[in-house]
């Protein structure tokens, strides 16, 4: 005798039990990046000071599974904005150290999220994955504080960049020396898609 149709989808339900299959499809996490609020700021150590500044965000996006921290997208960077306020000195970072002409975007692009991301509510993540900038790739892992509230994810990430390990001029002169690594902090807002 078969089971009434009533009953049919009750027992498609068991089976996938049975089997081991999830009922519920975890749902992949896509976050667009606002560049008009985020700030990619960036600190230079030196003998006499430490020289602050700023990057334009052009464009960003991550997208991530919460089950498996698998991650994707990319936060693209425009090199030739970079402005600490002094018009000689940018010019020089520019053309002698980014060589911003021959590679204009600095690039990270995740491969997976270390830790879960609450969709509301504080988290602290790793995002591990690619830095490409002066035409080379680097593995690097970036630690990040994330307030999700209401489907909007604010977050910051504090990380150092060993320029001059990774192939950079040093700029630094006779009289001036400056640190070979510069500390970059990100300021963001993404919003879930």
């Amino acid at each position: 005798m078969t089971p009434p149709m009533r009953t049919f989808p009750s027992v498609l339900f068991l089976a996938a039990l049975a089997l081991g299959a999830s009922p519920v499809i975890p749902r992949e996490t896509v976050l667009q990046i606002d560049p008009a609020q985020t700030k990619v700021e960036f600190a230079l150590d030196s003998v006499l000071h430490t020289v602050h500044g700023e990057f334009r965000l052009k464009r960003g996006d991550i997208h991530f599974d919460p089950a498996t921290g698998a991650a994707g997208g990319e936060l693209v960077v425009d090199a030739a904005s970079g402005a600490s306020g002094t018009d000689a000195r940018d010019s020089r970072m520019r053309k002698n150290v980014l060589e911003s002409d021959r590679y204009p975007e600095i690039v990270f692009r995740p491969d997976r999220i270390d830790g879960k991301v609450a969709s509301e509510g504080p988290s602290h993540v790793e995002l591990h994955g690619s830095f490409s900038i002066h035409g080379a790739a680097h593995e690097i892992s970036v630690p990040a504080e994330v307030q999700a509230s209401g489907g909007q994810y604010t977050a910051t990430a504090k990380f150092a960049v060993p320029y001059v390990k990774w192939g950079m001029k040093n700029p630094s002169t006779l009289f001036l020396r400056v640190s070979q690594q510069v500390d970059i902090t990100i300021h963001t807002v993404a919003r879930a898609k």
